[in-house]
């Protein structure tokens, strides 16, 4: 078991320090777009220059996920260039957040929205923040992999299946606002030191068939609506697709097809 927490106040080296010598191992801080809790390049580098490990989580707002599939496939393109931006490494995970008391007919929302969050996020696992039973069912639904509970809303109950469990909101610690956290393994966090070297970002990805032939399917519906060319399918196939040109459709895409644009 590792302590840990979670924190919307950016650290500073000195608090980072302060954490580390209370034994604390990992932070888990806000992958946004923007706003004062927004986990920056900066910031990372000071967070493991004082030996802590991240753990990337993207929330703007705690009901996000019933906005449901269009929003995960927004949020996830989002995250996955936030997380390349700051130098999060391919390999880690990015979480995303239920953070509400969701009901269960709210889960068929909420599925969609965290598969459709791993689509947009190759090359990164896909995980989920929330209640005991949000954990269960996106686990026995398959649609990620990584599981972040929360004991609000759960119950007393704890999932077999919980990678980290967040079992106090709301303290004060240094000097800032914490939540405290446990974790138990395969947590999906990560440091600066593990960035990948620039020719790594423009090398072919290392995916599972099933990423491509997701890739496949979400690509391929610009490419029936003339909106990709072939060229852009032909790399997935070979699967010869790399970050940085990924990085690039799903930018361009999102400026151009409303304007009827080929990429």
């Amino acid at each position: 078991m590792t302590k840990g927490f979670d924190c919307a106040t950016p650290l500073t080296v000195a608090v980072t320090a302060a954490f580390r010598s209370q034994n604390f191992e990992f932070v888990a801080r806000y992958l946004v777009p923007s706003g004062w809790k927004a986990l920056s390049r900066k910031e990372a580098e000071i967070i493991t220059e004082g030996g802590l490990q991240i753990v990337s989580v993207f929330e703007t707002t705690a009901n996000r996920p019933l906005d449901g599939r269009e929003a995960g496939l927004n949020d996830g393109a989002t995250a996955l260039q936030l997380a390349i931006d700051i130098g999060q490494p391919a390999g880690s995970a990015i979480y995303f957040a239920v953070d509400f008391d969701a009901t269960i007919a709210q889960m068929n929302t909420i599925a969609d929205y965290i598969a459709a969050a791993a689509e947009a996020t190759p090359g990164y696992y896909t995980g989920v923040y929330g209640s005991y039973a949000v954990i269960e069912e996106m686990y026995k639904r398959g649609v990620c992999s990584r599981f972040w509970q929360t004991y609000a809303w759960s119950g007393g109950k704890k999932s077999e299946v919980r990678n980290i469990y967040q079992y106090q909101n709301d303290i004060t610690l240094n000097g800032i606002n914490v939540d405290l956290n446990e974790s138990y393994g395969k947590e999906g966090w990560w440091n600066t030191n593990e960035i990948p070297e620039e020719d790594e970002m423009n090398m072919p990805m290392k995916l599972e068939q099933w990423q491509w032939d997701m890739l496949y399917q979400v690509l391929g519906a610009a490419y029936n609506a003339d909106q990709l060319s072939w060229e852009w399918m032909q790399k997935i196939v070979d699967k010869t697709l790399t970050v940085t040109e990924l990085v690039f459709l799903n930018t361009v895409l999102d400026g151009r097809v409303d304007r009827g644009i080929k990429v």
